[in-house]
């Protein structure tokens, strides 16, 4: 059985994903900050459908964090095939001479500094340099990197800027070694992050923007991730796929 890793899977598009690779056959890890309860209904949701599923606290703040994580699912799943780096956030809506060097450091730390290092252990196992037998990554980026977040967050935007940036350099230092890297970046999606940053009725109010008149679905861009991670995008890395609705 493959086994994958999707950070910040607790609920939104890392729930979707968990639930869509475990009905594909995969053991999947959720990884989960604080939310526990959350975590445990995803893998109470799999499980009942046959499928093989383990919650992992981890804060994708803390490098120790993280380190435990891999070092779990490699004790309680297996080799791992798949990490999704899908764990991000987003703030309050502010201009940047309102933001306060705390949030960006927050910002970076968590969508930035918290992929690489998933990266660098999932590169450690799969890697064939290290003895691995190879393996996908697949990282979430967000519309916002090519449209910049003017007037809402230029900070997340920013971050996943990055990300997508990361994904090309990544792809290439380990294409050769059996690891391909790729990237999905979804525009507004029907999920929870947008009341996490006051904005509850983000995915509304953008729909008149968005040229198929409305935000997607957490389920559209787990397809989108899964059919990245497996075999049939088997010669994709360092691609970018954007499902957003047009936007």
């Amino acid at each position: 059985m493959s086994v994958m890793i999707i950070t910040g899977a607790s609920r939104g598009i890392g729930a979707a994903t968990a639930k869509l690779a475990a009905a594909r056959g995969y053991a999947v890890a959720i990884n989960y900050v604080s939310n526990r309860e959350a975590a445990e209904q995803v893998v109470s949701d799999i499980e009942s459908a046959g499928g093989r599923a383990l919650a992992v606290q981890a804060d994708m703040a803390h490098e120790a964090d993280i380190v435990r994580l891999f070092e779990t699912v490699d004790r309680e799943l297996g080799t791992l095939d798949v990490l999704v780096n899908n764990a991000g956030v987003i703030d309050r809506i502010a201009r940047l001479d309102e933001m306060s060097a705390e949030r960006i450091e927050r910002m970076m730390r968590i969508n930035i500094t918290g992929p690489f290092l998933c990266a660098r252990e999932a590169v450690k196992r799969m890697s064939t340099r290290h003895g691995g037998k190879g393996g996908a990554i697949v990282n979430i980026s967000s519309a916002a990197a090519h449209r910049g977040g003017a007037g809402e967050y230029v900070d997340y935007a920013a971050s996943k800027g990055a990300i997508d940036t990361f994904t090309e350099g990544l792809a290439k230092e380990v294409a050769a070694e059996g690891i391909r890297v790729n990237t999905v970046r979804p525009g507004v999606v029907h999920t929870e992050i947008h009341a996490s940053g006051g904005n509850p009725d983000k995915p509304e109010k953008s729909s008149q923007a968005i040229p198929m008149g409305r935000a997607g679905e957490p389920d559209e861009i787990a397809h989108g991730i899964l059919w990245l991670a497996g075999g049939e995008a088997s010669f994709a890395t360092g691609a970018c796929l954007d499902i957003d609705g047009g936007v």
